[in-house]
């Protein structure tokens, strides 16, 4: 990653990453070599009696995790002007793992790096190993391994919960091999609304859509 934009963290007051707090940001040194991100689904784990195995069904996603190590270099080396390891170590503390009295807790962070790329997310780890020292045993260079766990608004989440759910109206656009009751079964979890999906929509085969361009499935039917 050394040719692309230095990596920024900035420190956000709110888990909806819409305010954030003014100077209260690190820019690395050297962008990390690699860049780890975990996604994760918890299963139940079922088993029927007699058979041996586990048949495991979904419970829940638990979201990313990403994962990365910066160097911190204090020789002179890489910037002329950073030379106090122990003021950079607290500098990127202070953004991403201090207590905010003022939201009771650690900061939200907004990780980017690249153009682009970007990760929201809270700090669950970070372990500083330091890696060099001078004459007089003052470390110089450090290596800091840091995790952030993503997060997401409990009342934005509620929302995009509510859009996807099957009590909510739908617009599915259409794509090649789309049948109706593959499409009733991702929406409802049952294929068997396929009859009244067709009627609702004004169709007089369902098991070829590909002409229709978009479909309304409307909040799921207690009646079938």
């Amino acid at each position: 990653m050394s040719g692309l934009v230095k990596m920024i963290l900035t420190a956000y007051k709110d888990g909806k990453f819409s305010e954030a707090i003014p100077g209260c940001e690190y820019k690395v040194m050297i962008n990390p070599e690699k860049i780890k991100i975990d996604d994760k689904i918890s299963h139940n784990d079922n088993n029927i009696t007699g058979s041996g195995s586990d048949y495991p069904t979904f419970n829940y996603t638990n979201g990313s995790e990403l994962n990365f190590e910066l160097v911190i270099d204090c020789t002179g080396v890489v910037d002329g002007k950073r030379l106090l390891l122990p003021v950079e170590i607290e500098l990127l503390k202070s953004v991403v793992y201090n207590y905010n009295g003022e939201i009771h807790r650690s900061n939200y962070v907004v990780i980017q790096w690249g153009i682009s790329t970007e990760f929201k997310g809270v700090l669950s780890s970070l372990t500083t190993e330091y890696t060099y020292f001078n004459s007089l045993g003052l470390p110089l260079r450090a290596k800091v391994s840091l995790s952030f766990k993503a997060y997401k608004d409990p009342e934005l989440a509620a929302i995009e919960e509510n859009r996807q759910s099957p009590d909510m109206t739908h617009f599915i656009s259409v794509t090649q091999g789309d049948t109706l009751p593959n499409l009733s079964y991702q929406t409802y979890s049952d294929s068997s609304y396929y009859v009244k999906l067709a009627r609702f929509n004004g169709l007089n085969k369902f098991r070829n859509i590909k002409s229709v361009k978009n479909l309304i499935f409307p909040p799921i039917l207690q009646d079938k």
